[in-house]
């Protein structure tokens, strides 16, 4: 099986990914046969005030002040010049510039300022904050600890359907089930059948925005979403590993691939291209 572009890599250029290495994440797409590979750099425009007791990460540590940490903007001149040199060294890789907007929609100005200066080939754009009840954000993994998991599911989905109502520049949706990755083992099963009407709607404004679904293999997105993502009118499936560390790139990959072919999705005869519905 030939395997899609990855769409959706972090490098030692995103704050929270200090197992990052560009170069050698380079290296291992061209060992895996990857057609092309997009740096999809964070940039989390929100501040996150972190639950009492949080357990933060050493590399973390200089960015929080008083309980609330504040992700650092992206260093573009850096980015670029890791680009380049990679893009010189590995000339049978396409190598994509990118950027993962979170919340962009809150942050309309800063976003467009980013981009006019990024010019990225590739534009995620997701919901990584939560509201909190007291004003601010937090990491949506935390409101698990204080809400129903269903509701933070329901709540999540309104605020990505916000995000594609609301903000136009960008091109791919990024997991779409981002709160799974944390979902509590005292909460049941987690069923998408307990959300298809809300994921149904995100769907539809998606699909009719024209622009793509990403199916994230770092907690595989189900099945049942893709087919609802045809269903309303979705025409294309990004891939996206969501990896921050080279051993993760393409995780999953050839069994995402049959997932989104079952629903309807193939590769055309660009192999740099998003997969279409059939």
């Amino acid at each position: 099986m030939t395997l899609p572009p990855d769409d959706h890599v972090h490098t030692e250029w995103s704050w929270d990914a200090p197992a990052g290495a560009m170069d050698r994440t380079c290296r291992r797409a061209l060992a895996l046969g990857l057609p092309a590979v997009a740096f999809t750099e964070h940039a989390d425009l929100a501040p996150w005030t972190l639950p009492p007791g949080t357990d933060v990460p050493d590399s973390w540590r200089p960015l929080v002040t008083d309980g609330v940490l504040t992700p650092p903007p992206l260093d573009l001149e850096g980015y670029r010049r890791s680009l380049a040199e990679c893009r010189e060294r590995y000339p049978a890789l396409r190598i994509l510039s990118g950027v993962e907007l979170d919340g962009p929609h809150r942050h309309a100005d800063r976003a467009a300022a980013l981009l006019r200066e990024g010019r990225f080939a590739r534009v995620l754009a997701a919901v990584h904050s939560a509201a909190l009840d007291g004003g601010g954000h937090t990491e949506v993994s935390a409101r698990h600890a204080d809400l129903p998991s269903a509701q933070v599911v329901r709540t999540y989905l309104a605020d990505t359907l916000e995000l594609v109502e609301q903000f136009g520049d960008f091109e791919v949706l990024a997991h779409l089930d981002y709160p799974v990755r944390s979902w509590p083992g005292d909460a049941g099963p987690y069923d998408p059948g307990d959300f298809e009407e809300e994921y149904r709607h995100v769907l539809r404004a998606l699909a009719a925005s024209g622009r793509v679904l990403e199916f994230n293999t770092r907690v595989p997105l189900h099945g049942r979403v893709l087919v609802w993502w045809r269903q309303e009118g979705g025409r294309a499936v990004s891939f996206g590993s969501d990896a921050h560390d080279p051993a993760a790139l393409a995780a999953g990959f050839r069994d995402a691939a049959r997932t989104a072919e079952a629903a309807g999705f193939r590769p055309g005869p660009d192999p740099y291209a998003f997969w279409r519905r059939a």
